[in-house]
């Protein structure tokens, strides 16, 4: 057996794999004999049939079955063994199929696109900005009045208002407004004000009473959601597409009551004597938020990361033609007419992909068991915090992370995010960073500009 590379250009090649008659031919004469063991004919007994037979009603289709695996291991070992770092998969590139009839050697030869040389050093001579996004009183405020409604009470009211939650009754109308005949009739439903889409029909239920009757269309109220609709007439998703308008007769209003500032509430929103006072749970309040914006400008960082680096390395010349060819050959849904503009939208995440790759296998940088469980660690607190769930304790969040973890489904996942976070972590540490402090507004007007 033999394995070459002829390179067709800097980032093209053909690689030739030439199998001969002694590679394969005692694999599949052993195959051969098996299948007379276990395949016995018709007038022959087990392991009896003469050999011949069997060459010539099965020797073509051991040969191609040998062959084939031949030429894909030789393939792949000597991509492996030669670090080449090829994009894409291997095409064929023979015109004509293998003789098996006539031929004793055999030789295919296969088209590759490979990536191209990137010289480029992360030092600190690359200069990125960060942003530190300020937190203001405002900011402050609306947490605040967001945590006190979150660990507030429902109780029975007399007016509803924008938070209330409306319960009673509901009837469909004709056009005239009268009861329409045969028409949805809901014994029981919920409105609330807070989620109504429509801001005419939000305005009918503020300050209405218990006993009071409110024509809307829950149609507009719910922007046409189907699920919503269903829920607040109480009948299937396929017979929720109603859009008269119903007369609600009010018959319970549960307002929210925000919590007092107090002990009780500070426990219940950062765990048993975590705060004591005033100041102090305002002062976790805003480390709450700048924790959160964190990650946002974290993620800031990603994106100018990315254009500064790029722009550092310039333009990758990439083996364009073979990669649009294995794009049509790989997925029968692309358009030829259309492969040049596919092919030019994946260059920029391509080109980004091969400089994160370069940057990791220079820096020899890997993930560890523990990286990997710091990321499944955030995403379980992510999801006890959609919740309102913000003060589980730490050994809860790590039993649940490992439990992610656990799960062939979430792992990949976690490792790629844990990968990205390291490969961040590290450019940062070896560039010069810029740091900005902006307000919201400024931060968002980043993401407004090209």
């Amino acid at each position: 057996m033999n394995v070459t590379l002829e390179k067709t250009g800097n980032v093209t090649g053909i690689i030739t794999v030439l199998i001969e008659q002694n590679d394969y031919q005692e694999k599949v004469d052993k195959e051969l004999r098996k299948i007379g063991r276990e395949h016995p004919l018709a007038g022959f007994r087990a392991g009896h049939v003469p050999f011949g037979l069997l060459k010539k009603l099965y020797g073509k289709d051991v040969l191609a079955q040998e062959l084939n695996g031949q030429f894909s291991d030789a393939l792949s070992k000597y991509i492996y063994d030669n670090k080449l770092n090829v994009l894409g998969e291997p095409l064929s590139a023979d015109e004509k199929p293998l003789d098996l009839a006539s031929d004793k050697d055999f030789t295919m030869k296969f088209e590759v696109g490979l990536a191209p040389e990137i010289n480029f050093t992360l030092d600190k001579n690359v200069k990125i900005p960060f942003y530190n996004i300020n937190v203001d009183d405002d900011m402050i405020s609306k947490q605040d009045e967001n945590m006190r409604r979150r660990y507030g009470k429902q109780e029975p009211g007399d007016v509803a208002d924008d938070t209330a939650l409306v319960k009673g009754s509901m009837v469909e109308l004709n056009e005239d407004g009268t009861p329409k005949e045969g028409g949805v009739n809901v014994e029981k439903t919920i409105v609330s004000p807070e989620y109504v889409q429509d801001k005419d029909q939000k305005a009918k239920f503020i300050g209405c009473k218990v006993g009071d009757k409110v024509v809307f269309n829950p149609w507009a109220t719910t922007g046409g959601n189907i699920s919503e609709m269903a829920s607040m007439l109480n009948v299937d998703n396929a017979d929720a597409e109603v859009k008269s308008d119903f007369e609600m007769t009010v018959a319970e209003i549960i307002v929210n009551h925000p919590a007092e500032l107090g002990q009780e509430y500070y426990d219940q929103a950062f765990g048993k004597d975590a705060v004591k006072s005033e100041d102090e749970y305002k002062a976790k309040v805003k480390e709450m938020i700048a924790n959160q914006l964190k990650g946002e400008s974290n993620y800031r960082f990603t994106i100018d990361a990315e254009n500064v680096i790029k722009e550092k390395v310039g333009a990758l010349e990439l083996p364009a033609e073979f990669l649009k060819k294995w794009l049509l050959k790989s997925d029968s849904k692309r358009n030829p007419d259309t492969i040049d503009d596919d092919f030019n939208k994946m260059v920029p995440d391509l080109e980004w992909q091969l400089i994160k790759e370069k940057i990791v296998a220079d820096n020899n940088i890997k993930v560890e068991e523990a990286d990997m469980l710091a990321v499944a660690k955030v995403y379980a607190y992510q999801q006890f915090s959609q919740y309102g769930m913000t003060n589980i304790p730490d050994d809860i969040i790590e039993k649940y992370a490992k439990e992610m973890m656990g799960k062939d489904e979430n792992r990949r996942g976690i490792a790629e995010k844990a990968v990205e976070e390291k490969l961040y972590s590290f450019i940062r540490g070896n560039v010069t960073v810029d740091e900005k402090n902006v307000s919201v507004k400024e931060f968002n007007e980043l993401f407004a500009k090209k």
